[in-house]
């Protein structure tokens, strides 16, 4: 017993230990200062060039809206004016600032409708394709890039590698038509099986279980392209990951204990191996709600990716602006989330 403990007086605090925790937590502080900084940066930048962008584009939105009608150049002016592109390039940006901070993002050219409660509309169709697709393509593609690294040079290995980076180099949408033409539209032998496009049946109630499975089997084929498409990144990221910690002594310490290969592999290399892959996963959840553009025209999936089609032969500013003001928001908000997250998984990174 101490000299302190024995007059009852309590005994003075560890002065270094308690630093060391303040040290940690202003690096920590201010670690998500920087990230929170950086990512509303990126954000605002992207808010002044999103306006920018799309009025480079050689093409009169009003000349396109009124083709094919009988119109007089006072009825041209009159739409230009309903359309707000008859005020000077400050003014309209200042309205488009202002619609964006409402969060309507202003009325849509085209469908005259407010561009904030469209891209609600054609959110979830986008949502449920590119989201489960997603899904897929991370559990199966670690999953064959664990066994392929931890199986490195056998024949799965050399299957699975080969195939994954064989698809992958495959643009999507060619890789959509070839599926569409054999299993939609039938080739020789094969018959049609499934829907040659939309999100449901006509007169079929999308809320009903019958419904659920509908948009199901419409969904089939664009999710398996896009699932396939995107398998080798994330096997071949986990192989090469998996490779590189199989070479660790912790392993050898490990198999030495007597662990089965299968607990090395699940508790060690495989938990360890997962850290590069993180980045890469956050990133791509990002991805989700801009959604596959092209696998959307090439199916007729009422998403966020037709609607950006649609609109670009207009062009759609408000609906051009709104949707990739979103796609740019949902990446940058990934990249912060993935940064942080690696933050705390590897204290080194906040150094």
């Amino acid at each position: 017993m101490t000299a302190a403990a024995e007059v009852g007086v309590e005994p003075l605090p560890d002065v270094p230990q308690q630093r060391a925790r303040s040290s940690r937590r202003s690096t920590g502080l201010w670690f998500l200062v920087r990230k929170l900084f950086g990512a509303a940066t990126s954000l605002l930048f992207m808010l002044v060039v999103n306006f920018f962008l799309f009025r480079v584009i050689p093409s009169d939105p009003v000349r396109t809206l009124a083709r094919g009608r009988a119109t007089t150049p006072k009825q041209v002016a009159a739409l230009t004016k309903t359309l707000g592109l008859d005020q000077p390039l400050p003014v309209q940006f200042l309205t488009y600032l202002k619609n964006t901070a409402t969060g309507q993002f202003g009325v849509s050219f085209q469908y005259r409708q407010s561009v904030g409660s469209l891209l609600i509309d054609r959110l979830w169709p986008t949502l449920a394709l590119v989201g489960t697709s997603t899904i897929l393509s991370i559990l199966i593609g670690l999953w064959m890039g664990t066994l392929a690294a931890w199986y490195r040079g056998q024949m799965f290995d050399t299957i699975s590698t080969t195939g994954t980076i064989v698809l992958y180099s495959m643009p999507e949408w060619w890789l959509g038509l070839i599926l569409f033409f054999l299993f939609a539209v039938g080739f020789g032998p094969i018959p049609g099986v499934f829907p040659i496009g939309g999100l449901i049946d006509p007169g079929v109630n999308g809320s009903s279980v019958h419904g659920v499975l509908n948009m199901a089997w419409h969904l089939t084929l664009p999710v398996v392209t896009l699932t396939i498409a995107y398998l080798a990144e994330y096997a071949l990221i986990m192989r090469s990951a998996l490779l590189d910690e199989m070479g660790e002594d912790y392993l050898v310490t490990a198999r030495a204990k007597g662990l089965r290969d299968v607990l090395v592999r699940r508790r060690h290399a495989t938990r360890n191996a997962l850290l590069p892959v993180v980045t890469l996963v956050a990133l791509n959840l990002g991805f989700i709600v801009s959604g596959a553009i092209t696998i959307e025209t090439v199916f007729s999936i009422p998403g966020l990716g037709l609607l950006t089609t649609d609109a670009l032969k207009i062009p759609d500013y408000p609906v051009l602006q709104g949707a990739f003001l979103v796609f740019s928001a949902s990446v940058i908000v990934a990249n912060l989330i993935a940064q942080l997250l690696y933050g705390w998984l590897d204290p080194r990174v906040r150094l």
